[in-house]
């Protein structure tokens, strides 16, 4: 059954909704459908039962070929009726039944007559659906009757054959170029949609043409768009120029940059809009060229139109990130805005008055949005409340009053998003102003005790646990963190019993009160409480003396987990009870990864490893297990890493090979996947003959030959090469691929006994320092980077040169960068051979218009694993 419209009457709520398509049944309706070949038809009656098609088609309903097919025959018969009012659903429904080409054939006949119609209605709309179904050689027979049509005076039909045109460019390229001179009238015309569409189409069939696109924009800025709708686009297309424009010049000059600013001063208030957001879009604009569009920005802060409003402090809203100091004039008018009824508005109003503000206005913009929270959803608070947190890192010195309006939302009514949202600024702050610490703790301590959701809870005690200890006064969260035991579930209070540890490793004053709490603990009713409690006393010392907490105690409580997840759980899985305990040092550290494939022939790919099962096991642990099966490597010690597959044939090539890199501490494997693409060959004896001439520090130990390889289906061959242990070498290595030959009979598929020895040339293999380094993750980086310490940590700034924006000088990060963003950083983690851990923070900014500098901050366990991080960046 379909759906029901929803029609609401403000005022009678309480009254069922109401829907003339309720309970409507497909079947049903096409019972109704034979009224279609009554011999007298009723043009009322007939789009009534055409417009229930439409509904059901729009909600979703499918019809079977069978029902499509006689629906649309039966409409056919309906070009016969002179009624206006029908004829127009008769397009619709002809468009929407999307006819296949032996159905089409059935209506041509009538749409190019009514093509050729004296009433323009006609003409109009059989353009649009002949368009529509038309196929490419149809469309060269009608093509003269479409570029009639393009300059017909009449609006309507031009505009249908001008909008019919930008549908075929898609499909028809060819054919609709050949309009060009009859589009470039129309944009001549007086009409405005017209004007529009005309000018939208010409850009469209010369936009891979740079210079017929200038040309373009040259000839249309001197005044020639009349239509408030093509000035619009132009002023688009213009920006584009301007960009490219900027892109391929060194100079500071921006063409059409004048024509930008004439159009704030257009009658039509559409044009003035975006000519002020264009400008305020160019990249590396100035704050000269920015102050007429605030201006006029500005004066539509004031209008009584609502979307001119949205519109003005939206566009304010994005200026204020990258230009605050631009947009606080506006100040003024958008304080006014705080109050308007028009909540999105308000709220925009509000979070670039805190982007633009300054330190002398924060309490009084604090008075105002504590009144206005209780009136918006939970979505635009999210809005506000990351807007106060930028403001307090701006001005620190008024965390105090920040940090009690967020402590204040905290215990109002809201939702998760909107109170993780809250938790997650109160916590930044701590982190990021020493002298709010004791401040944010006691509020989210405060807000714990009446906390609804597990998550926040838990997370808020875990950061206790981190930061708690570090304050002068510990003891006084003990009460709160106690509290979550007897008062929380099971969740929270097996989080409360880890940070109670923590509390006491960290603390030696208060450990013989946390072990008094711990073994109360020993009583609760869920097992995870208890085995927590448990763990930790045995852990602290069990007698809770009051004695220094050993380094190994603090890293097992406090030390980032390096080891994904999934790979503990599955090794634990596979872990077989015996003398011998589980060693966390055995499980793979290598993120876990989608099943590599392979190149091969088009149509199938082989999956990689000769093949892991794309199954549970990650791909490092498919690779360690194929390798230790093979005598020649068994020996070679635990895989550190395997590369991804690293391709050395071209595409649609005889022989399809690609190599993964497997790094030991002091080997490296090479792992040749190839691929037979030819039907009539069978190849045997395969190996690889490796060059290492250019790799001076590697020697080769060990190889395997494939014995066969039949038309598709892939097969692996191996070369192993010593290195120095722990020694991060480098290299280059050419790669011949040596086989023999034998021709298959393609009646019987059996090869011939005889072959020829062949060789084919493979593409050069390098192994580079990022291959001796593994990506690992940390839990939390911060408290990860802390403890790492600055023994060995190695700082130096790079310029990355010019750039278009700082989102294409950052190739990997954290997070995606943010529009018009001047500065970015990135948190990376990983091990370096030998098991030597990483830690790297990537700092980007702007330096100038479009210069882009980086400061690398690297720290690790090893001074020479900081040093080559910084040689392997430099090197480029």
């Amino acid at each position: 059954m379909a759906q029901p419209l929803v029609k609401k009457d403000d005022d009678r709520d309480e009254e069922a909704d109401y829907s003339p398509f309720l309970g409507i049944e497909k079947g049903a309706v096409l019972q109704e459908a034979r009224v279609f070949n009554d011999p007298q038809l009723d043009p009322r009656r007939c789009s009534q039962v055409i417009t229930k098609l439409l509904y059901l088609l729009n909600q979703g309903e499918s019809f079977t070929k069978v029902e499509a097919t006689e629906v649309f025959f039966s409409v056919t018969k309906l070009f016969q009726s002179k009624d206006i009012g029908l004829r127009r659903m008769v397009y619709v429904m002809i468009k929407e039944l999307s006819p296949s080409a032996d159905e089409v054939i059935i209506v041509t006949s009538s749409l190019m007559k009514d093509m050729t119609s004296k009433t323009d209605m006609y003409r109009a709309n059989a353009i649009r659906v002949l368009c529509r179904i038309t196929d490419g050689t149809l469309l060269t027979q009608i093509e003269r009757y479409l570029k009639q049509a393009i300059v017909d005076k009449n609006p309507v039909v031009a505009s249908a054959a001008l909008v019919s045109g930008i549908h075929l460019l898609q499909t028809n390229p060819e054919i609709v170029k050949r309009w060009s001179n009859e589009v470039q009238e129309a944009v001549q015309s007086r009409a405005a949609l017209v004007q529009f569409h005309a000018l939208a189409l010409l850009h469209q069939i010369r936009q891979n043409d740079r210079l017929a696109v200038n040309k373009l924009v040259s000839s249309l800025t001197r005044g020639s768009a009349r239509s408030p709708l093509a000035q619009c686009l132009l002023i688009r297309y213009t920006s584009q120029v301007i960009r490219e424009s900027a892109n391929n010049t060194q100079t500071g000059d921006r063409p059409f940059y004048d024509f930008l600013e004439g159009c704030l001063r257009h009658k039509a208030e559409m044009v003035i809009f975006e000519a002020a957001r264009a400008i305020t879009e160019l990249n590396g604009v100035t704050s000269r060229e920015l102050t007429p569009a605030i201006t006029v920005l500005q004066l539509f802060l004031s209008s009584s139109k609502p979307v001119l409003r949205f519109a003005a402090v939206r566009t304010l809203n994005k200026v204020a990130m990258t230009h605050p100091t631009a947009v606080t004039n506006c100040n003024i008018d958008m304080e006014s805005l705080i109050s308007d009824q028009n909540r999105s508005i308000a709220t925009l109003a509000i979070t670039t008055l805190l982007k633009t503000g300054n330190e002398s206005s924060v309490d009084r913009l604090m008075k105002q949005i504590t009144n206005f929270m209780s009136d918006i959803a939970d979505e635009f608070k999210i809005v506000v409340v990351e807007a106060i947190r930028s403001l307090c890192l701006k001005f620190p010195l008024k965390h105090r009053s920040l940090m009690n309006f967020l402590s204040n939302i905290l215990r109002e009514e809201g939702g998760f998003e909107y109170k993780k949202a809250i938790v997650d600024s109160i916590v930044i702050l701590i982190r990021d102003i020493p002298e709010a610490k004791e401040t944010g703790l006691f509020h989210l301590c405060e807000f714990i005790e009446d906390c609804e959701f597990t998550y926040l809870s838990t997370q808020i005690l875990h950061f206790l646990g981190i930061e708690g200890p570090k304050t002068s006064d510990p003891s006084k969260y003990i009460r709160y963190i106690y509290n979550r035991v007897h008062l929380e579930n099971a969740t929270v209070r097996a989080g409360a019993v880890s940070t109670l540890a923590k509390f006491g490793a960290m603390v030696d004053g208060l450990k013989p009160r946390i072990f008094v709490l711990l073994r109360r603990c020993l009583f609760d009713t869920d097992d995870e409480v208890r085995d927590r409690a448990t763990l930790y006393l045995n852990t602290l010392g069990g007698d809770g003396a009051v004695v220094e907490t050993g380094a190994d105690v603090k890293e097992f409580l406090f030390g980032s987990l390096d080891i994904p997840l999934v790979n503990l759980e599955n090794s634990l899985k596979n872990y077989e009870a015996s003398e011998k305990p589980f060693d966390i040092n055995s499980v793979p550290k290598e993120v876990k990864t989608q099943p590599l494939t392979e190149k091969k022939a088009p149509g199938k790919k082989p999956t990689g490893l000769g093949a892991p099962p794309p199954g549970p096991p990650s791909t490092v642990d498919a690779y360690e297990k194929l390798l230790s099966s093979i005598p020649q490597f068994a020996n070679f010690g635990k895989l550190f890493k395997s590369s991804a597959p690293v391709e050395l044939t071209e595409a649609e090539t005889e022989y399809a090979v690609n190599v993964v890199k497997h790094i030991f501490d002091g080997h490296v494997v090479f792992q040749y996947n190839c691929t037979n693409t030819v039907p009539e060959q069978l190849l045997e004896n395969v190996t690889v003959i490796v060059d290492a001439s250019e790799a001076e520090e590697f020697a080769e130990v060990a190889s395997k030959p494939l014995r066969s390889l039949p038309y598709d289906s892939p097969g692996q061959t191996f070369v192993a090469f010593e290195k120095p242990d722990g020694v991060p070498a480098v290299g280059k290595f050419s790669n011949m691929l040596r086989f023999i030959v034998k021709e298959v009979d393609p009646s019987t598929g059996e090869a011939e006994e005889d072959g020829v020895e062949d060789e084919y040339q493979l593409e050069d293999l390098e192994v580079v320092a990022a291959d001796y380094i593994l990506k690992v993750g940390v839990s939390n980086f911060r408290n990860a980077w802390e403890s790492m310490g600055t023994d060995f940590e190695r700082v130096d700034e790079y310029g990355l040169g010019p750039r278009d924006s700082l989102a294409e000088a950052v190739n990997a990060g954290t997070e995606a960068v943010p529009p018009n963003s001047r500065s970015h950083t990135c948190l990376l983690s990983g091990v370096y051979i030998g098991n030597v851990k990483v830690l790297v923070r990537l700092q980007f900014g702007l330096d100038g218009p479009k210069d882009v500098a980086m400061k690398l901050a690297v720290r690790s366990e090893d001074e020479i694993v900081s040093d080559a991080i910084h040689e392997i960046v430099a090197s480029g």
